[in-house]
């Protein structure tokens, strides 16, 4: 899957969009660079760009705004970079259609990692398989089983849905705004989804205190991890 992808490198500075050109070409990644929001906007446009890794502090146009018009006509994945503090541009590019984040400063491995997830998020999305399968989890989305660890598992309704919708954006970070308003319209709090996803992970991980499948971006939401 990667060694096909191409990724367009967003970032006002050329030693930065250098070392990330690099960087890709390693890991087999093609790449496309922009200087600028609209360059973006364009070269999506134009089609053959399988992730977008956007810098929020393009010099045109707020990254923000960036988001939003792709949004506008385009699914490609989007992962964003952001200083460390900045949690709450995190959740604002996430709730605009952003896939993912990279805190600054980063590792590489990270990245890279970041980067797959939202290719297999696109792919989960296209395909829409009706059994989910990461690691030692399985989700039959059409008879409802839910399978950990070789054994099947008993989720309330409520549990169950958190689930679904999590399996079904399975490497994409969702925010706490986004799960309230998918499940719970305008009630819900957060605290609330806490014990729900407190519950399911009790029910589906081995380590409920150290979670592989449901993990926690602190102070932004949750992902759901896909393992091989």
């Amino acid at each position: 899957m990667t060694n096909a992808a191409t990724v367009l490198i967003a970032d006002d500075e050329p030693a930065i969009r250098r070392l990330l050109r690099t960087s890709l070409a390693a890991q087999s990644f093609r790449t496309l660079e922009a200087a600028t929001g609209e360059d973006v906007i364009d070269l999506v446009a134009q089609g053959g760009v399988d992730v977008v890794l956007l810098d929020l502090g393009l010099p045109d146009l707020d990254g923000m705004a960036v988001i939003a018009r792709l949004r506008q006509t385009s699914a490609v994945p989007i992962v964003v970079l952001t200083s460390r503090e900045d949690e709450r541009a995190k959740v604002a590019a996430l709730d605009l259609g952003a896939d993912d984040y990279v805190t600054k400063p980063f590792g590489m491995a990270e990245l890279m990692a970041r980067l797959r997830a939202a290719l297999r998020h696109r792919l989960q999305q296209e395909g829409a398989a009706p059994v989910f399968r990461s690691g030692d989890l399985s989700v039959d989305l059409v008879h409802r089983v839910v399978m950990a660890g070789g054994q099947k598992v008993h989720l309330s309704p409520r549990e169950y849905d958190i689930l679904v919708l999590l399996v079904k954006h399975a490497g994409k970070v969702l925010t706490h705004r986004y799960i309230l308003g998918q499940l719970w319209g305008a009630g819900g709090d957060v605290q609330q989804l806490r014990v729900y996803v407190r519950q399911v992970r009790q029910k589906l991980e081995t380590a409920p205190e150290q979670p592989r499948h449901i993990l926690t971006e602190t102070g932004v939401g949750y992902r759901l991890a896909v393992q091989e």
